[in-house]
C-alpha cells in the first residue's frame, strides 16, 4: 500500500483546499470522491527525488543525460 495525498476540489470561490493522505493499492484508480464525505477530490502529484552518481572512472560531472559531458547549464 502506498499513501498519496489528495486535495478537495473547492464548489465555491474563496472555499479553501483541505489535502489529506489516503493508503491505496499501486494499480488502484485515483479516487475522485472522499470516502468519507463525498466531496470531489483529485490526486496530488509530488516530485520524487532522486541522484546523480559518477560511473567508475569518469572524471567530469555527472552524466544527467540533457547534454553532451553532463553540461546542464
Amino acid at each position: 500500500m502506498i499513501t498519496y495525498v489528495y486535495e478537495t476540489i473547492p464548489k465555491k470561490t474563496g472555499q479553501k483546499v483541505r489535502h489529506f493522505e489516503i493508503k491505496q493499492g499501486m494499480n488502484d484508480p485515483a479516487l475522485t470522491e472522499h470516502p468519507e464525505t463525498g466531496e470531489p477530490i483529485r490526486r496530488v502529484i509530488l516530485g520524487g527525488y532522486g541522484f546523480l552518481r559518477k560511473s567508475i572512472g569518469e572524471t567530469g560531472p555527472p552524466n544527467c543525460g540533457c547534454g553532451s559531458g553532463g553540461s546542464c547549464g
